[in-house]
């Protein structure tokens, strides 16, 4: 993989096109519940043996963040956890809604430790029962609730303090992603604040011109593929920026965190490694070999800027809300006091 642009020129091919036409294309088009339920459990519930392999004990499907490059991955998806609650401010007795809530590590999180009353939607079965485990294991089975339902099936009639997305959006489609963005200003309180993290490729205006930028392409075909179908809502910020400011949504403050991503996927990588003789035994050499190939490159990418990640706080545009609550206090994640998270 170091020495991949020796041989490859990531010229568009035949194959590319094909998918494009028969696949990407029409996912873009149809987004409906049934082809997102279809395409997210057959990622999802594969198993959740095959994700512990390489996510570890945590089950977080998502970017750490990380004080040091000796830290583990374990304490860096602790910070991360610690980072988002505090970055919207939760606190005891609030309410949060998690959407896309994975294997429901974040709600359990916060509802331990911040004392939310937190609700997780997924629509992965396996994702629910490891969630509602997860509570029960810590003691808030009372306070951390999850549903498997699609994001369109939320009931509209209930408000929530916090609500958070971490890269579930990519999943809602372009085509519906400010539909998606309006549902959440609708379910969240006038007072309170709004997290969404989201992977994207970067903007080069000079993208057309043959050159390294290519690779950039060639790789978010490879995961739209063989890895996320149906996941191209993965755009550069201005997307998403637009999206939120049209929704009425001030934004806060944005950070890239696509380094920690990187480091983070090669923990993952690491993890894949050492699990090979399991998984090869369980799932075939082809499913270790592709995300084997999958872990590697998207570590080298979210590396060199190819792919990014952007963590946004926004909270709604009105006049009454009290942003005086941002003042003294760090927004930023790699300003707070956070080199000693508190662990799950």
């Amino acid at each position: 993989m170091s020495v991949r642009n020796t041989f490859f020129d990531y010229t568009l091919t035949g194959h590319h096109l094909k998918f494009l036409t028969t696949r990407f294309i029409p996912e873009v088009l149809i987004h409906s519940k049934a082809q997102d339920e279809r395409i997210i459990r057959d990622h999802y519930d594969r198993g959740n043996d095959f994700f512990a392999s390489f996510l570890g004990p945590r089950m977080i499907y998502t970017s750490g963040f990380f004080h040091d490059l000796n830290e583990s991955l374990e304490v860096a998806q602790d910070r991360k956890m610690q980072m988002v609650c505090s970055k919207l401010n939760m606190k005891a007795g609030n309410s949060h809604l998690d959407i896309g809530c994975g294997w429901g590590t974040l709600v359990t999180y916060a509802a331990k430790h911040f004392g939310t009353y937190s609700t997780g939607v997924t629509i992965a079965q396996d994702g629910k029962d490891s969630g509602d485990r997860r509570a029960a294991e810590n003691g808030v089975s009372d306070r951390a609730k999850y549903i498997r339902q699609d994001y369109r099936d939320i009931d509209p009639n209930k408000k929530y303090d916090h609500i958070t997305c971490l890269e579930m959006g990519e999943h809602v489609g372009i085509r519906k992603f400010q539909r998606f963005i309006n549902q959440i200003y609708s379910l969240l309180d006038d007072n309170g604040t709004f997290y969404i993290q989201q992977a994207g490729l970067r903007a080069n205006t000079g993208f057309w011109t043959k050159g390294q930028h290519w690779e950039d392409l060639c790789w978010g075909m490879f995961m739209n593929e063989y890895i996320f179908s149906g996941a191209d809502a993965s755009t550069p910020l201005a997307f998403l920026t637009q999206c939120l400011q049209d929704a009425n949504f001030e934004v806060q403050n944005v950070e890239n965190v696509g380094i920690h991503y990187s480091h983070t996927i090669q923990h993952w990588y690491n993890n894949w490694m050492q699990n090979e003789e399991f998984i090869t035994g369980k799932y075939g050499v082809w499913w270790f070999r592709m995300w084997q190939v999958f872990l590697k490159w998207s570590v080298i990418v979210a590396g060199q800027g190819s792919s990014t990640c952007w963590a946004i706080t926004a909270y709604k545009n009105l006049n009454s809300f009290d942003r005086n609550q941002w003042i003294g206090r760090a927004n930023l994640g790699s300003r707070m006091n956070l080199e000693t998270p508190i662990t799950l």
